[in-house]
């Protein structure tokens, strides 16, 4: 295979990860839509079809794919995987997830098979490929919305507590909040609100909120107010005290991340370096480094320098983070 052939497969298997994570990542844009186009400009509501009102009962399955949803019955932990996707904030399904981990299997699966690789190497790198891209997309984006979550959850509980001093019941403070705040603390305090209303009690509405927000920030919360309703006391104290131990806990976490902040630059030094040295290669001289895919001893020796990289990777991703 020429430079130009590996070029162009890299660059139509670069294009095909982009077009499906937008598409699988899709914030529900149209079905905004759909229910901005019911609303006249005056305010009045529009008839809505019959098929519209059919399409509005909730969906049970994951999938419209039957064999999708026969495979997902075989997942270990089906459960937390839908808790995982709920927590990126997105709209997306198991059965999306599954199917985009299929088209990225099979992606890889195609690019290797022109790359002449053994057969037992392309099915290993293809599944290994197929399922750790979605699951660290998903979990990247997961991660960076609950960052944006506690960014702005002391002054949630701030809110809280100004309406509960200015007379305020619990559950107004925290619809107040779900007005007021940006998103995701607002649309979250506001899912509190909405399952208080629908006949969920307090406690158990924002312990379902809690699967989504998987911190112990927002639990330390919970436990408070189910603490405070049993035994009694002032709430607005207490939570004013919760919001300062937050803030707390943010300044701890930003002072060990500038503290370890060298190590983590050493770690993206020391792990780029291979790579760029490999394509500066590839650049000048494609014949010399093409050999290390059309011959066993390359392969080898590419499957042992990625495993070890992967693993002074991991032991130095162990050593830089810290549980608070």
């Amino acid at each position: 295979m020429t430079p130009a052939m590996l070029y162009t497969l890299l660059g139509i298997a670069a294009f095909m990860m982009v077009f499906i994570v937008g598409a699988m990542f899709d914030g529900g844009a149209g079905d905004l839509e759909k229910r901005l186009e019911r609303v006249g400009p005056h305010g009045r509501i529009r008839k809505v079809a019959t098929q519209d009102r059919l399409n509005a009962v909730r969906r049970t399955s994951d999938s419209g794919i039957a064999i999708v949803n026969s495979l997902i019955r075989y997942l270990p932990n089906p459960d937390k995987m839908r808790a995982r996707l709920a927590r990126t904030g997105k709209n997306i399904t198991l059965g999306n997830y599954m199917l985009v981990v299929f088209i990225v299997m099979a992606l890889f699966y195609v690019i290797f098979n022109l790359l002449d690789w053994q057969k037992i190497i392309v099915v290993f790198l293809s599944i290994m490929l197929g399922l750790g891209l979605p699951h660290f997309v998903i979990g990247f984006i997961g991660n960076r919305r609950i960052k944006k979550f506690l960014a702005s959850f002391p002054e949630a509980i701030d809110t809280m507590c100004r309406g509960l001093r200015s007379g305020l019941p619990v559950t107004e403070s925290i619809a107040a909040v779900g007005r007021e705040m940006p998103d995701p603390v607002g649309i979250e305090f506001h899912r509190i609100s909405d399952g208080v209303r629908m006949g969920k009690s307090l406690e158990l509405a924002m312990w379902d909120v809690a699967k989504r927000i998987d911190t112990p920030e927002f639990r330390f919360l919970i436990i408070a107010m189910a603490i405070q309703k049993e035994t009694g006391g002032n709430l607005a104290e207490t939570m004013g005290n919760l919001a300062d131990l937050i803030r707390k806990r943010r300044q701890l976490r930003l002072k060990v991340k500038a503290m370890s902040s060298e190590a983590k630059a050493s770690a993206m030094i020391i792990g780029s370096l291979p790579f760029l040295m490999f394509t500066l290669l590839m650049v000048i001289s494609p014949d010399y480094m093409l050999g290390m895919f059309h011959t066993t001893k390359g392969k080898i020796m590419l499957g042992g320098a990625l495993t070890w990289m992967a693993m002074g990777w991991a032991t130095m991703t162990k050593m830089i983070h810290f549980e608070l």
